[in-house]
């Protein structure tokens, strides 16, 4: 896998001071509230995993997952809900954990979603912003890392179901996705 990557743009450990930034500021927060923190998956998992352990408060943990990529390398503009939260959100504070904001469809679409649903704040906490990638407005509340408009794998993110064991964020090579 590591031969496919053609430049690491954050290491392991610029991923674990993200988190740790991250979850103390959320800390500051939101001590004194018992919020909903949504994991989007499935490229969330590691950020979200890590992240809540940063957070010295209590919480529900959810997960939701949906689509907009369908294995491609770039969003389709069709979102997808695959699998809905478990946990009520009407009057509570939400959490969205994302690995990455994009074109920014995805993160609109939850939170009107739940916006919907009566949820009375939402806030979004990402590992990674591609602000070159925006199609529609979206703004992350934490952002932990930003990262150019190329095309990274690995800590979650992943093309074709491949990378996301990677322990770093790279940039994935042309070669490995063209004319496939």
């Amino acid at each position: 896998m590591n031969n496919d990557i053609l430049k690491t743009l954050y290491s392991k450990e610029d991923i674990a001071n993200a988190c740790r930034r991250l979850g103390k500021q959320i800390t500051e927060e939101y001590g004194d509230k018992n919020p909903v923190v949504i994991g989007v998956l499935k490229g969330a998992i590691f950020f979200m995993t890590d992240i809540v352990r940063e957070m010295d408060l209590y919480m529900d943990i959810d997960f939701i997952d949906v689509s907009s990529y369908h294995g491609g390398t770039s969003s389709s503009g069709s979102i997808e809900l695959m699998k809905d939260i478990d946990i009520d959100v009407k009057g509570r504070d939400v959490i969205f954990i994302e690995d990455i904001i994009d074109t920014g469809r995805t993160l609109k679409y939850l939170e009107d979603l739940l916006a919907d649903r009566g949820a009375s704040s939402i806030k979004v906490c990402t590992l990674m912003d591609k602000p070159e990638g925006r199609v529609v407005e979206a703004k992350a509340d934490y952002v932990g890392l930003e990262v150019p408009n190329e095309f990274v794998v690995g800590y979650g993110l992943d093309y074709k179901g491949k990378y996301r064991n990677l322990p770093y964020v790279g940039v994935l090579k042309p070669e490995v996705y063209s004319n496939k």
